[in-house]
């Protein structure tokens, strides 16, 4: 799971990029906003979340040549944002779109080009972008059973005010959203109504995450990587898949359980463990029926006999 807790207009305005037209004289970068392209996806919109989950609509970039957008000697580079449903749907699928029976959240890298769910986007050059403040991840490296696992927050490093977890520190002008490299596909029900829907792209976890899971999202830190990764008009394949290579710098902190369960939304879920609410103590009769009641514990040590 990740969380994405700013609406459109702010996504659009954390996700502006350096614009290769506009060049002034004194050399400074001059930076694009993307548009937001609403689709139907069967009625399905995206919300904010702090516990976003498979088979939520979520923010993705995508080129806007794939719309037929902008003009000839740009739209490759140019940039559109749209929701999508994280978990694809096999474009061969009948019926249900919830029904495939299929694990399509993230696509291994290592048998991208075998899949014959997951080769066919890449070959038409359905490559886009997913992003978010940051990701959740479970240690899965240690002996722990599923409830017992810690669970992490990682993002990607920000400036020194900013922390991650507390919006009042930073705002869609100066938060840096990890942005990972994804795949995705266009379904169509009975009635020709479309559901676009992706799949993240992972690999081996590198030292910088090993020590967690064994695997990890593909990120793409650099601007030339998202140019690289979104511009199927004038980059080939093999250059694209070379810009999938192990981030370089992530930054991470424990979370607590609320995670665990992708109904809990609330802001307390990207929080630090430490810093994080804790369940309140029960009292009175809840106290009593739980266990949980001091008096009652004395009570039993002082009569249990020797």
């Amino acid at each position: 799971p990740c969380f994405r807790t700013l609406d459109p207009d702010q996504v659009l305005c954390a996700c502006k990029y350096p614009d290769e037209k506009i060049k002034d004289e004194s050399k400074l970068q001059d930076y694009a906003t993307p548009e937001w392209r609403a689709e139907f996806n069967l009625g399905r919109r995206y919300q904010a979340s702090y516990n976003i989950a498979p088979t939520d609509i979520t923010p993705v970039i995508v080129s806007a040549a794939h719309f037929a957008e902008g003009s000839e000697e740009q739209k490759g580079s140019e940039r559109i944002v749209m929701p999508m449903m994280w978990g694809m749907i096999p474009v061969w699928h009948k019926g249900d779109y919830r029904k495939h029976g299929l694990t399509t959240n993230n696509c291994r890298l290592e048998h991208l080009m075998d899949s014959k769910l997951y080769r066919g986007p890449f070959k038409r050059g359905q490559r886009c972008v997913v992003v978010c403040e940051g990701f959740y991840e479970w240690q899965t490296t240690k002996q722990a059973k599923p409830s017992e696992r810690e669970a992490y927050l990682l993002y990607v490093p920000q400036e020194a005010d900013v922390k991650i977890h507390d919006k009042s520190t930073w705002s869609p002008g100066n938060v840096k959203l990890l942005r990972m490299a994804a795949l995705f596909d266009v379904w169509q029900d009975e009635s020709g109504d479309k559901m676009y829907s992706y799949s993240i792209i992972t690999f081996e976890s590198s030292k910088i995450m090993s020590w967690m899971h064994y695997r990890m999202p593909a990120i793409l830190e650099t601007e030339q990587q998202m140019n690289d990764w979104l511009n199927f008009k004038n980059v080939s394949d093999s250059q694209a898949l070379a810009a999938l290579r192990p981030a370089t710098a992530l930054q991470w902190h424990r979370v607590g359980k609320l995670v665990n369960n992708s109904r809990n939304k609330s802001d307390e879920c990207n929080k630090p463990y430490e810093a994080a609410a804790k369940p309140e103590k029960p009292k009175g009769m809840l106290a009593w029926l739980t266990g949980n009641n001091p008096k009652s514990k004395k009570t039993e040590a002082e009569i249990k006999p020797d």
